[in-house]
């Protein structure tokens, strides 16, 4: 039987998820609320089998998982009262915009017996587990570090713009929502990191979110991780890591598209899927399953997705 799912915050995340999760068999997510009256109805012209509850609590109540993609600030709320209904989690990152109040609800969270992962969406993806295989078989030769850049011309991005609390420092920026995914993956590769120095910078007006970061992290073997990011320019945008050996890199771009170095031009390690978008997702929710189901899984875990939220909060604080 597939998984009734509630989805509280109908945003971009929101809606992307309601319509991927509709079209996976394992999932139906029937029970939907934001507080606000205009996403509930464009979720429900985009999903007419889902329906707008009165409260979160009311979709929580009537769902087996509970998929969070409202702002950061509210996700402490609704995660404790969905696992204090013992109900399956899945959420985005990060867990709030403040580590210590981080800190105790992954905490209490841990005090409850029900399944419960962080949508970082290239944790079950093809690039991290060939990537992966590639490094312990010694294709890639002595790994020696990795580098960031992430370069945008204007932020938030245009197709991000119903989502306004991006641009502020409170709750948004680049690097809580894309650097994030990047620092997941590469310890994922390279384990755990620490920030050795960062200086990031912020417009005049202080309720805005970063324009610039530059930081250097390294993990326990002393291997560097560099971050670039920018926003400014006439340019398209560009958002990549590259993870380095002696013998062969990868590169990583736009999420997805994978390639590999042996000291010339990059090339693809495999045709592109028509919607690499789906295809990630689907990727995501079939580990889904299994995590619902208490079996092995690449499903970032709450403690990889505070070790992230730690970091990039720290680099944040760096002016």
């Amino acid at each position: 039987m597939a998984y009734d799912v509630a989805i509280i915050g109908l945003g971009i995340m929101g809606n992307r998820m309601l319509k991927h999760m509709r079209l996976h068999e394992e999932f139906n997510p029937n029970y939907l609320w934001d507080p606000n009256k205009i996403a509930c109805e464009n979720a429900i012209k985009q999903d007419s089998k889902s329906q707008i509850m009165k409260t979160a609590d009311d979709a929580i109540e009537k769902a087996d998982l509970v998929y969070l993609a409202c702002p950061p600030t509210a996700r402490k709320t609704y995660a404790m009262g969905a696992v204090e209904m013992g109900k399956a989690l899945f959420l985005e990152k990060p867990f709030g915009i403040n580590v210590n109040d981080s800190k105790n609800l992954l905490e209490k969270l841990k005090n409850y017996d029900v399944p419960i992962a962080v949508n970082f969406t290239q944790a079950a993806g093809v690039a991290l587990a060939d990537l992966l295989e590639s490094k312990n078989n010694g294709e890639m030769g002595e790994i020696l570090g990795a580098d960031v850049i992430v370069t945008y011309s204007s932020w938030p991005r245009h197709w991000q713009k119903e989502a306004d609390w991006l641009r502020f420092k409170k709750e948004g920026g680049m690097t809580r929502e894309v650097i994030s995914h990047f620092i997941f993956f590469i310890e994922r590769v390279l384990g755990p990191l620490k920030v050795i120095w960062a200086n990031t910078t912020y417009p005049k007006d202080p309720l805005l979110c970063e324009t610039a970061v530059l930081a250097k992290l390294e993990n326990k073997d002393g291997l560097p991780v560099n971050i670039f990011a920018s926003v400014g320019g006439i340019q398209p945008d560009r958002q990549e890591f590259t993870i380095k050996g002696s013998k062969a890199s990868r590169k990583v771009a736009e999420f997805y598209k994978d390639s590999i170095s042996t000291g010339n031009t990059f090339t693809p390690l495999r045709k592109e899927p028509d919607d690499p978008r789906a295809f990630s997702l689907k990727a995501q929710l079939d580990d889904l399953v299994l995590k619902l189901n208490y079996k092995p899984n690449s499903l970032a875990t709450i403690d990889e997705a505070l070790r992230v939220q730690i970091l990039v909060e720290e680099i944040l604080s760096k002016t």
